[in-house]
């Protein structure tokens, strides 16, 4: 999908670096999927195209017989030939293709068009082992005229968001990688505004998507141990994770302490990062990279974050952060014992956090989505 239509930070990193590519002269078009969120109008955008139908359903693999799969094939095939045509692109980039047609990607290669595929999350990963219409009987897919290669690594340049990603793709994909680059998302100029030093008040904050993974529960475990202390978590997602995070604060005996914010637009994340004390970032799955503790560290708030995934590349213990085990409330509440007793403490995470920070910014980024299209285009 593509904003806005959105459902996480993806499609809107995707959408600035399109932006960012018309402002540097290039002539963009976008081609998507008809996903639509509830209520939500498409814009007016030129040139984007919301044709591609997508195998998911709610992230979830619905059941298709071999008639569906080729239709959806079909259909998405003569979509690509159409803008393709329309456009007739110097470099085709890619984004996030799961759930999509793997086919999509062996037609441009096939077509001879350079091509650059940006990866943030693991989706090269279970795509080509989940993909419906590769599991459809090689016969079928000529029958339809829809071929589609089993190892599509030789079709483009693969720009990973971080070296945890790229190793995982490496090490345990199912494609062959050869030409490979890293490209750590960063942070708008809106959070590199260093909100004054405010009393610790023992405000605390999780923003991120309701979901198991991210941890929310962690830090509202933790807040038994912290009778000073109040809770905030910004985000939407898993209803029913939201009904489990108030029964777990309950239990708790935190109920009073803790705030379910909802969604928050982004350009109000800045004020809510700077209204608070501390940042927790309570991940328990390896995450591609993380945004969240680099906002907060830009704003001027610090951090007590998991070092899981790509964030950890960037998270250092008692130099720009507190780093915690994954799924630890004591060591969350101990982390955040010393944020409250140590002013000195809070004044070097934040010295060395606004550092961090501006080295992983949305121009850096942005640099570099244009330097891999250049050398796409360069062959």
């Amino acid at each position: 999908m593509y904003p806005p239509h959105h459902q996480g930070g993806y499609e809107l990193v995707w959408r600035a670096a399109v932006v960012d590519l018309r402002a540097h002269g290039h002539e963009v078009t976008v081609l998507t999927t008809d996903h639509r969120e509830p209520g939500v109008p498409d814009g007016d955008e030129p040139d984007v195209h919301r044709t591609l139908r997508w195998y998911w359903h709610d992230h979830d693999w619905p059941a298709l017989g071999l008639r569906e799969r080729a239709r959806l094939e079909r259909h998405n095939a003569a979509a690509l030939t159409a803008v393709l045509e329309r456009a007739r692109p110097d470099v085709v980039a890619w984004w996030s293709m799961g759930g999509m047609s793997l086919s999509l990607l062996d037609a441009v290669r096939r077509r001879g068009l350079p091509a650059v595929a940006f990866v943030h999350d693991d989706w090269i990963l279970y795509a080509p082992r989940r993909d419906l219409w590769l599991a459809t009987p090689g016969p079928l897919r000529r029958l339809a005229g829809v071929p589609l290669a089993r190892d599509l690594g030789p079709a483009a340049e693969w720009v990973f968001v971080s070296e945890h990603t790229r190793d995982r793709a490496l090490h345990h994909g199912a494609w062959t990688l050869a030409r490979t680059a890293i490209a750590h998302s960063g942070i708008d100029p809106r959070f590199l505004d260093p909100a004054p030093e405010r009393p610790w008040e023992g405000r605390l904050l999780v923003v991120g998507r309701l979901d198991e993974r991210k941890g929310a529960d962690v830090a509202v475990t933790a807040l038994a141990a912290l009778p000073d202390a109040t809770l905030t978590v910004a985000g939407d997602g898993d209803a029913d994770y939201a009904r489990r995070l108030r029964e777990t604060a309950a239990a708790a005996g935190v109920a009073d302490r803790v705030r379910l914010l909802g969604p928050v637009a982004r350009r109000d994340l800045p004020a809510l990062y700077a209204a608070h004390d501390a940042t927790v970032f309570p991940v328990r799955w390896e995450e591609p990279w993380g945004l969240v503790p680099l906002e907060s560290m830009g704003v001027g708030r610090p951090v007590v974050a998991t070092a899981r995934g790509g964030a950890a590349e960037y998270l250092r213990d008692g130099v720009n952060a507190l780093v915690v085990p994954p799924d630890d409330p004591d060591a969350v509440a101990e982390a955040v014992g010393r944020l409250a007793a140590d002013p000195a403490l809070r004044g070097r995470l934040r010295t060395a956090g606004a550092a961090t920070a501006a080295a992983h910014t949305h121009e850096r980024f942005h640099e570099q989505v244009r330097a891999a299209i250049s050398r796409a285009g360069r062959g």
